[in-house]
């Protein structure tokens, strides 16, 4: 069964659904733009039935209780903090982490930043954030591709644009690809006072503070060959930010919306990977983890 849960931080609280056994291994999922943690909701209960303990919470900005207004405060840093956060609170010394779109990139971060923390990286969409620079000097179709990053930090307009005649641009971003239940549960948050605005800011907050290296812990990435976001050169690119066990795969034929698209392709994939890097049930030891950063 899935419930909605609250977890308080420092930040503010962060709104949540859960779902699995208390006791299970626990996973968290990272939804991106323009979504909330509803875009999970098929491999949350293909994560469940299989004993898993499974939290996907509103990101900053996605949830009221955590939406500040500046766009510098929503740096990755910021939003890595975030998810060590959350984990803190629910308890959880070491945790699976899987991400999509934006969540994918705040989920290599993390994984850069505390590799003691997170047992096993999922990323869905989203290439190495290295991966994605070196492709965005070097691909002119990735450019072509990112362009419209400049273009969403433009503020207000953009929020103007997209909320008009009935958010028909923030719909079309969804292609027709994601169910329309769904589409009409983001529109409807995003559409509250301030929340498209904070959601933007993702894009608006500037680059980040420090730069990532390669990561060590065992790691899926998925992508498709219809993504309108990120071409295959920094898909394929991103091998070469990993160092750790890799796993690299493309669903062919599907687009950006892969979680809500192929749902039943990526769970298979995710409980293949989550299953080849630590049994379910298996203990965590938590002198294994890095202590919180500051």
């Amino acid at each position: 069964m899935v419930t909605k849960l609250s977890i308080s931080s420092a930040a503010g609280v962060f709104d949540a659904i859960v779902a699995g056994p208390p006791e299970g291994r626990p996973v968290l999922l990272l939804h991106g733009f323009p979504q909330t943690g509803l875009v999970w909701r098929r491999q949350i209960a293909a994560l469940a039935a299989h004993g898993y303990r499974v939290v996907a919470p509103d990101q900053r900005g996605y949830s009221p209780g955590a939406r500040p207004q500046r766009p510098e405060d929503y740096r990755i840093g910021l939003l890595v903090d975030d998810v060590v956060a959350i984990t803190e609170e629910l308890g959880w010394a070491a945790f699976d982490l899987v991400g999509h779109d934006w969540g994918g990139a705040v989920a290599w971060w993390t994984a850069h930043a505390h590799p003691g923390r997170v047992r096993t990286l999922t990323v869905v969409s989203t290439p190495h954030p290295g991966a994605l620079a070196t492709a965005l000097r070097t691909d002119q179709d990735q450019r072509k591709r990112s362009h419209y990053m400049i273009d969403w930090r433009e503020a207000p307009a953009t929020e103007e644009r997209m909320l008009a005649h009935d958010a028909q641009e923030l719909r079309g971003l969804y292609a027709g690809k994601v169910p329309q239940d769904s589409v009409e549960a983001y529109v409807r948050h995003l559409s509250q006072p301030g929340a498209l605005t904070a959601a933007l800011n993702w894009y608006r907050a500037g680059r980040p503070d420090g730069a990532i290296g390669v990561i060590g812990v065992p790691t899926l990435y998925v992508w498709s060959t219809e993504d309108i976001a990120f071409g295959p050169a920094a898909a394929q690119e991103t091998r070469r930010w990993v160092d750790g066990p890799y796993r690299f795969e493309i669903l062919r034929g599907v687009s950006h919306w892969l979680p809500e698209e192929a749902p039943e392709s990526l769970s298979s994939l995710l409980l293949e990977h989550l299953r080849a890097h630590g049994e379910y049930g298996t203990a965590v030891n938590p002198l294994s983890a890095d202590p919180p950063q500051r």
